[in-house]
């Protein structure tokens, strides 16, 4: 495998999450500061946006206005023009936990998973849903039966789905239509056995890959943060690992971006406990150059 150097964008956050190129920056979460930032590529950061409910997955609608996962209060805002927060959509009716990440598509459908229960409280482990949000804030729910649904993309034509379950061994495709409806669901690549327990623990000690945030690049490989591995792994369709980039440290998202498409961006932190985290300033971005640039959304 090739040898690659990480080097540190920016560090001292709590916990980020989310992590988005768009329009030359790379745009990112930070969970527990409640901060929605937008960082250039000698590392400037500008403040976008202060949500009280915790950040998460970032998208963008066709009209250019920012859509942001808000975690614990279940919705989904906008961001307008003069930089206020309107609620887009209310999602509490359908997520059994704090929404999560989202991919939005070139229609400005966003497509977001949710925890499924109370992780951060030592609930029992259940599966989750994937919703719809169309433009006009309507919420449907399109797929069920998932373990926590986290990262995802749209392949490049646009036909097709790819989501992480960070719980599940596996990241799932579905086949996308063009009505924003989604096809039945079918492995993508499957690192393990479906958990076989309630207890979050048991079922990450036994992952031999934990998919968390993702990118994709232009061969139809995904780079996946590997929530258990402490490593950003390239994967091809079929489950088979191209690549491995072992990182010291827990991996939570990635993003492919910069000048050229290849510059992988990793969101960095010790771990995802709650506790820890809001009590630290530990959390970094790491980088390194890729062969393979961006492709697809998000």
């Amino acid at each position: 495998m090739p040898e690659r150097t990480l080097s540190v964008l920016t560090q001292g956050h709590s916990f980020l999450e989310g992590l988005r190129w768009h329009e030359g920056r790379l745009w990112l979460s930070d969970f527990y500061t409640h901060r929605v930032m937008a960082i250039s590529a000698n590392g400037n950061i500008e403040d976008i946006a202060s949500v009280p409910g915790q950040p998460s997955g970032l998208g963008w609608l066709p009209d250019g206005r920012l859509l942001i996962a808000s975690m614990r209060d279940r919705k989904l805002l906008r961001c307008e023009p003069d930089g206020s927060l309107a609620e887009h959509a209310d999602l509490s009716g359908v997520a059994g936990g704090h929404v999560n990440d989202m991919v939005v598509d070139a229609q400005g459908r966003a497509y977001v998973g949710n925890f499924g229960f109370d992780l951060m409280g030592g609930a029992p482990m259940r599966t989750a849903s994937l919703a719809r949000v169309d433009p006009d804030g309507t919420v449907t729910v399109v797929a069920e039966g998932l373990f926590f649904p986290n990262g995802s993309a749209i392949t490049p034509d646009g036909r097709t789905l790819v989501v992480g379950e960070t719980l599940g061994n596996r990241i799932s495709a579905f086949d996308l239509h063009a009505d924003g409806t989604l096809g039945p669901r079918r492995d993508w690549a499957r690192f393990g056995d479906q958990p076989g327990a309630a207890d979050v623990g048991q079922a990450l000690g036994g992952a031999r890959v934990a998919p968390d945030g993702c990118a994709q690049d232009a061969e139809g490989a995904l780079w996946v943060a590997d929530a258990v591995g402490n490593r950003a792994i390239r994967v091809r369709k079929g489950g088979e690992i191209v690549e491995e980039i072992a990182c010291g440290t827990g991996i939570y998202a990635a993003a492919l971006g910069g000048p050229r498409g290849t510059t992988l961006y990793l969101a960095a932190a010790p771990s995802f406990h709650e506790a820890e985290r809001r009590e630290t300033r530990v959390g970094q971005i790491l980088m390194t150059e890729v062969d393979v640039p961006h492709a697809g959304l998000p």
